[in-house]
């Protein structure tokens, strides 16, 4: 297999710390990219931060800081998480970078040129938290349910539309072409009959003097761009748009489109809106959007930065390691459903299944191959059971596939408790070193299939089997 493969996260608003629920995100995203470097594939894997709108623009005044400094300060920490979570060297994109600025307003140009934007009156409740219109029906008490501590804002001005209405049938079209276009399927079908419903023309800009802090409109200065249309057009921005056509083509034509992977409350923005925004300019449409659930904390309350119930990736890698969290993100966690998420839950998944599960098996087999100084060919096959593996992965259920792992690990466990090789080798030497060989071999597979998922482990574990040592501690002390 080859070629080029593009996967992009969402990006972030930067109007607080990095927390959990980004940090899910990102770390599937670049298990998906690891995998398809490893089959192969060039890949161009894509996140960054979105930093314009009303929430910057408020976190800034609150911090007494003007926008733009508020904003290089708070890029760093999420720009941080590329070394702190063992990311594969994404690219990182800032909506307020020039050739992004100009991206989105040549994008603008065009739509409106093709005649999708036009100006209106506007009266509308939102929130500022989601960044979204909310009608009635999707308030609760007069609140939005996904930021109930925020007031719901009523706008009334002029502002600019995008003609969203005249996409029911292409959309519809596209996911009749496409019927894997969003994962999972109930995500699928949850658009599906949104769009069906009939889709509304959406405000697309801010007048300037409420809310200064966005892209300016082309040839109207008293506007700015809405903030989901200017940083959706990070996807295209980030792989040369429009300048440099031929990279374009290569990632996101060549590449048969870009995979997105995005919360569920961005199952609207990214799998409808912004599929018209690139219809409306003639561009081609995204390949898939993979809906991750929410992480939520005790009571199955969602983790939000406007609740302050979060939890920092960076405390939870500083005490447990980078390994530790994609372990629980890959399989304690489900792909696509929401998932509890607790500092207890995290250790106790932690000292059963890595240091007392991986980390004991690695320093037990180890151990008796240095003593006993077997060796092993790591040339692996892949049998149909690893296929179900690589299934897993390419259908996004990182959880499945993790448990096939697990079920190579659990298996060479028993294999070390029913055979007792440690014991046997007193007595029956070359029964004993065939065991540990075939241990060393189940070894090397489980790190071949851990690379991906775990890749600074699969490492330590592959470079122990080639010079043949137990490791001097364990890979994941108890805690």
């Amino acid at each position: 297999m080859s070629g080029p493969f593009y996967i992009t996260t969402t990006l972030p608003y930067v109007n607080a710390e990095p927390h959990i629920g980004f940090a899910t995100e990102i770390i599937r995203a670049d298990v998906i990219a690891r995998w398809k470097k490893l089959q192969g594939y060039e890949v161009f894997f894509n996140t960054g931060t979105d930093e314009h709108g009303a929430k910057i623009f408020e976190a800034a005044k609150k911090a007494e800081q003007e926008p733009q400094a508020y904003i290089n300060e708070a890029a760093k920490k999420f720009q941080a998480l590329i070394s702190l979570l063992n990311l594969s060297e994404p690219n990182f994109i800032r909506t307020t970078d020039p050739h992004h600025i100009k991206a989105a307003q040549k994008f603008w140009e065009i739509c409106a040129k093709n005649g999708y934007i036009y100006r209106k009156p506007y009266k509308v409740k939102y929130c500022v938290g989601c960044e979204l219109e909310k009608t009635d029906s999707e308030l609760n008490d007069g609140k939005c349910p996904l930021h109930p501590t925020r007031e719901i804002e009523e706008i009334e001005e002029e502002n600019y539309f995008f003609k969203f209405s005249e996409f029911q049938k292409p959309l519809l079209e596209l996911y009749e072409k496409y019927p894997d276009f969003v994962i999972p399927d109930f995500r699928f079908k949850e658009i599906k009959v949104f769009v069906k419903r009939g889709l509304k023309d959406f405000s697309i800009s801010r007048l300037k003097e409420k809310m200064p802090w966005g892209i300016e409109v082309p040839d109207d200065s008293e506007h700015v761009m809405y903030v989901w249309f200017d940083a959706l057009v990070n996807y295209i921005s980030a792989i040369g748009w429009p300048d440099d056509l031929e990279k374009f083509k290569k990632w996101q034509a060549d590449s048969g489109g870009m995979v997105q992977y995005c919360g569920k409350d961005n199952l609207r923005p990214q799998s409808a809106m912004w599929q018209a925004m690139l219809m409306a300019t003639g561009l081609p449409p995204s390949r898939q959007i993979v809906i991750d659930g929410f992480i939520t904390s005790e009571g199955g309350i969602k983790m939000s930065k406007s609740l302050g119930n979060v939890v920092s990736p960076m405390e939870i890698v500083n005490e447990y390691g980078a390994d530790a969290l994609r372990y629980f993100v890959c399989r304690e966690l489900h792909p696509f459903e929401d998932s509890p998420f607790t500092i207890e839950r995290f250790k106790e998944t932690y000292n059963a299944n890595l240091a007392n599960g991986l980390g004991n098996l690695v320093s037990r087999v180890m151990k008796m191959v240095e003593q006993n100084h077997v060796t092993c060919n790591l040339k692996l096959v892949t049998s149909d059971k690893e296929k179900q593996y690589q299934e897993a992965i390419e259908k996004y259920d990182l959880k499945t596939a993790m448990d096939f792992v697990w079920e190579k690990i659990q298996a060479a466990d028993k294999k070390i408790q029913g055979t007792q090789p440690f014991k046997l080798v007193k007595t029956e030497t070359e029964k004993a070193k065939k065991i540990i060989g075939e241990l060393l071999s189940k070894l090397s597979e489980i790190a071949e299939l851990l690379l991906p998922f775990m890749p600074e482990t699969a490492e330590k574990i592959l470079n122990l089997i080639k010079i043949g040592k137990a490791p001097d501690q364990s890979l994941f002390p108890r805690k």
